[in-house]
């Protein structure tokens, strides 16, 4: 997460110093449906905190304030196209960038490259604020109309709304066998790469050997278990024995290899090995990438009287993908490949599991996603388009997050974490081109087990618009034409704007004067108009959009005198 004051600051400097096109990694993420994305270990969201969102919703304030940014930028066009900079230093970390050709037309760019200290500078016999790490823009030299870190955009509240859940649902069920169903595709004596053998054409590869145990092994005297020792190139796997998963392991993003030992319960006589290796998209960057494989590296079993065993030379039998994939079970034409059992109640943490299921599309025009929060790690499709894969699997919580993230001072990918200990992804993105009226059959593929009645269809809602603004922040005129800045107001106000559909319902929380916090948090300050809420209630309650300009003529006379009074705003949208 990159607090857009900090995105808006660098493109800002950017430009200042003279740079020529700027290009946003990403300016919208989007979704890597099917098994499109790369990694390893990215599921299907390309979010990126992006200005515009997986679902193709603005992510506000971001987006609005780099809108304002880029608008702010082409109002100095002429001049930074016709003239070079000079520059000027006010201090220590703080200069001007001046563009002035000789008609006249001139544009400044003043920054405070201070990431603690706000300052007030001088320039051309006028004075200027700036907090720290700011850059303010001046299209003609004297007025700002805009300043990296005084966000002055909407802020919007979105939530997942849960549509109902699956249970009551006539579920239909089918359990793929561990290991090889049907014919093997080859056998070969060692460990084969998983990505050179299945040529990227699935996730899944299954390797299978037997091993004979004596009847005299002590541990089975002993009624103990012996250890199964696994090394792998990576990216997960599952591992059964006669049938029954034993343990599930995976490497993460930072490192894909991983090495694991678990107990297992081997039998007299002969016993089945049956590991499946999963890829979970590939590596498309880095030095050699192209040879970084995935798969088996060792197995080896501890605990007979002679030592240990190794398995990595023993012929294996392979089989590339799941019986469920050639079988096409997603597919229109797949569906009735297999004889589905018919079930209320489908069952419960049971790995290897393809689930079926009607659903009704949710009601209203709302981006929709898939809450996976109850299942394990899998694949999913509705009416045979493929949703992705989903793995809702839990972060570390050894990073170190954030409530707030200060935007001040250079950025680092870790600097703005948030949800240490929380999945890395719950909701997984439906086009809602996708639904039909009625009649949709969603597809589940589940590896390792999950509660597939507590799967929910939810809605990408804004459920309020939150903003902040202050006197001394800048603004202008909307209908301001690129080429003039003789419409410049100075009046600051607060801009509210609910979505299609909706109207502002409910004034949550309005606070003229030294109001604090942040949206969802804000309270009154020392200094608080007492009307406050009704002065904007009269402006926008059941409108869809509203401006409040900050003037004595709405709000009390007098208040606050000789601080910069600001206003914060909360709404509910319905």
């Amino acid at each position: 997460h990159r607090p857009p004051e900090d995105v808006a600051y660098s493109v800002a400097r950017f430009f200042q110093k003279g740079g020529s096109l700027q290009n946003y990694y990403m300016y919208h993420g989007g979704t890597n449906f099917g098994r499109t994305s790369g990694g390893p270990f990215i599921t299907t969201s390309y979010d990126y905190d992006a200005p515009i969102d997986e679902y193709g919703l603005p992510r506000l304030p971001k987006w609005a304030h780099l809108k304002e940014l880029h608008r702010a930028i082409k109002l100095c066009e002429h001049a930074l196209l016709n003239s070079e900079p000079t520059l000027v230093n006010l201090g220590p970390l703080q200069e001007v960038d001046v563009y002035e050709e000789p008609s006249g037309a001139c544009a400044a760019f003043i920054s405070n490259m201070d990431d603690k200290n706000d300052t007030v500078i001088e320039f051309r016999n006028m004075s200027y604020h700036l907090p720290a790490w700011s850059v303010s823009i001046l299209p003609d030299c004297k007025n700002v109309v805009f300043n990296t870190a005084k966000v002055a955009s909407q802020t919007s509240k979105i939530e997942m709304v849960p549509n109902k859940d699956f249970k009551g649902l006539q579920w239909e069920v089918f359990v793929e066998k561990a290991g090889i169903s049907g014919e093997a595709d080859f056998v070969r004596n060692g460990l084969v790469d998983h990505i050179n053998t299945t040529k990227d054409t699935t996730d899944y590869l299954w390797y299978t050997t037997s091993i004979h145990v004596d009847e005299n092994e002590e541990f089975l005297k002993k009624g103990a278990q012996s250890m199964l020792v696994v090394e792998s190139k990576g990216h997960a796997l599952h591992a059964f024995v006669n049938q029954k998963l034993q343990t599930s392991a995976s490497g993460n993003g930072s490192v894909s290899p991983f090495r694991f030992r678990t107990p297992i319960s081997l039998k007299a006589g002969s016993n089945e090995i049956a590991l499946l290796s999963m890829t979970v998209g590939l590596q498309n960057a880095g030095p050699l990438y192209e040879w970084v494989g995935a798969g088996l590296a060792s197995v080896q079993i501890e605990g007979f009287n002679n030592g240990p065993k190794d398995l990595s030379t023993h012929a294996w039998t392979y089989k590339i993908g799941l019986e469920g994939e050639h079988l096409g079970l997603y597919k229109a034409d797949g569906l009735n490949s297999v004889k589905w059992i018919s079930t209320s109640e489908p069952p419960k943490e049971q790995p290897l599991t393809w689930y079926k299921v009607v659903v009704d599309a949710p009601a209203g025009h709302e981006p929709i996603g898939l809450d996976m929060i109850h299942m394990g790690k899998g694949l999913a499709w509705l009416n045979g388009e493929e949703i992705g894969r989903y793995w809702p699997r839990k972060s570390s919580k050894d990073h170190e997050c954030v409530q707030q993230c200060d935007y001040r001072g250079k950025f680092s990918p870790n600097k703005c974490s948030t949800g240490c200990g929380e999945p890395t992804q719950r909701w997984y993105h439906v086009p809602r081109s996708w639904f039909k009226p009625s009649g949709n059959i969603l597809v589940i593929f589940e590896e390792k087990g999950g509660d597939p009645t507590k799967i929910r269809l939810s809605k990408r809602k804004t459920s309020g618009v939150c903003a902040f603004v202050s006197e001394d922040y800048p603004s202008w005129s909307e209908s301001l034409p690129n080429d003039e800045i003789g419409d410049y107001k100075s009046n600051a106000a607060v801009q509210l704007k609910c979505p299609i559909d909706t109207r502002i319902s409910t004034v949550k929380f309005a606070s003229l004067g030294t109001p604090k916090g942040s949206c969802g948090s804000y309270s009154t300050g020392d200094c608080h108009d007492p009307s406050s809420t009704s002065v904007v209630e009269k402006v926008c309650l059941n409108k869809t959009e509203c401006t409040i300009e900050l003037t004595e003529e709405s709000f009390s006379k007098g208040l606050c005198a000789g601080t910069p009074k600001r206003l914060a705003v909360e709404v509910v949208c319905s």
